[in-house]
């Protein structure tokens, strides 16, 4: 590492002012602080001297979705074993998913980073960290089957439109991650949603063996529920690719069909726990994300007029992408409220929101993207009436004492 620093000391200059690469600054200073923590210190003013940094946040944000992307990448090698009928071991699952998944990471951030450094370079201003976790999450939260080019268009737009015309990393309204997944959405439904979508069939690495089986539907868990019958209440079951039924312990466990990194609570928990250990996550707002759903969802079970209504707490917390907005979406610090108590009603509004898309508009059986990206137009106006209810309180506390 000393040998890379003092390689970085001598090409230094040349990136400066009057340096011959002068334009191309910013790349230099990103990829610099990227390596190296910045040793320059404020000489004057007053600043607040911390171990945290956005580049440590950003780092231990994407340690904390490491096990779900993991699972997820074999998931994608699980769930194509099972629709082609072949069991080639767990190595060569997971090397199969692993490939799968690759291309759209690499995609996702050379789209996202390459916008980033040219908007950097443009307003000569230094390149900020916050695609790193963008970056990994987008391909987490899309079926395996969304082609490249679109999650480039996708990507693009998100980075533009939803981050850099508000400006830049912490100026930002809506989560860009779940803006891509938005535009992928509502741009092309078809590659979104579907019975296959989120069941990788090909073989394009030549790992796997066998044709697809009769019968076969990788549908959702709630896109099963979704366009379940009433004349269903009581007697459906959800069904894997082979038709076998699925049991609240596969939802826990995550080996069934979903978005990449959606599927496994286990694994998002362990991110969730790794995010409040750090103290980079509100707990306010995870716990109240899933007391908001739980809540909402008991409400409906005394109804019970459709399948969806009589999905139990549990199950509805488990599916879809509900852990995983809790715990990596709606906590995003940038986005949601930050008031303290202002975290609980957002995250109570997130979940019940999630909830009652699901249950009322069967064409958007996730409800969790929506949900998120509603409430995080209504954060700064819950924030807002949280530091008024504060200052009402301490004006009328003082003329009590008076």
């Amino acid at each position: 590492m000393k040998a890379l620093r003092n390689y970085l000391d001598k090409i230094k200059p040349n990136f400066e002012e009057g340096g011959k690469l002068a334009m191309f600054r910013s790349v230099f200073d990103g990829f610099e602080t990227f390596l190296f923590v910045p040793n320059t210190t404020s000489k004057t003013g007053v600043h607040i001297h911390d171990s945290i940094d956005s580049k440590r946040t950003m780092t231990v944000v994407i340690i904390a979705l490491l096990p779900a992307l993991l699972f997820g990448m074999y998931n994608v090698g699980y769930q194509h074993n099972l629709a082609v009928g072949s069991d080639p071991g767990f190595w060569m699952t997971f090397i199969f998913g692993f490939l799968a998944v690759l291309p759209k990471i690499i995609v996702s951030y050379v789209v996202g980073l390459g916008i980033e450094f040219m908007v950097a370079q443009w307003k000569k201003e230094e390149i900020q960290e916050g695609f790193l976790v963008s970056g990994i999450l987008i391909p987490m939260i899309v079926p395996v089957d969304t082609p490249l080019w679109m999650i480039a268009v996708a990507t693009a737009f998100a980075v533009i439109f939803a981050k850099e015309v508000f400006g830049g990393t912490g100026y930002n309204v809506f989560n860009v991650a779940l803006v891509t997944r938005a535009f992928l959405f509502f741009a092309y439904p078809a590659a979104m949603s579907g019975d296959q979508v989120f069941v990788r069939t090909s073989d394009t690495f030549g790992l796997g063996a066998g044709q697809v089986v009769d019968g076969f539907s990788g549908a959702t868990p709630l896109g099963q529920i979704a366009i379940a019958g009433k004349e269903m209440i009581g007697n459906f079951h959800v069904v894997d690719v082979l038709g076998n039924q699925i049991s609240t312990w596969d939802y826990f466990v995550g080996l069934i069909p979903g978005s990449i990194g959606e599927t496994s609570v286990i694994a998002i928990l362990i991110g969730a726990v790794i995010l409040l250990v750090t103290g980079i996550a509100s707990w306010k707002t995870m716990f109240s994300v899933f007391v908001g759903g739980a809540a909402m969802t008991a409400i409906f079970n005394m109804i019970g007029t459709t399948v969806v209504m009589t999905v139990s707490p549990v199950d509805h917390l488990f599916l879809g992408g509900f852990a995983f907005g809790a715990v990596f979406m709606a906590t995003d610090p940038v986005t949601s409220a930050r008031t303290e108590t202002g975290k609980y009603i957002y995250g109570l509004l997130v979940g019940a929101m999630a909830i009652i898309i699901r249950v009322l508009n069967p064409g958007y059986p996730e409800g969790m993207m929506l949900a998120i990206l509603l409430m995080n137009v209504f954060a700064p106006l819950i924030d807002y009436y949280v530091v008024e209810a504060n200052i009402n309180r301490r004006i009328n506390r003082v003329k009590l004492n008076k």
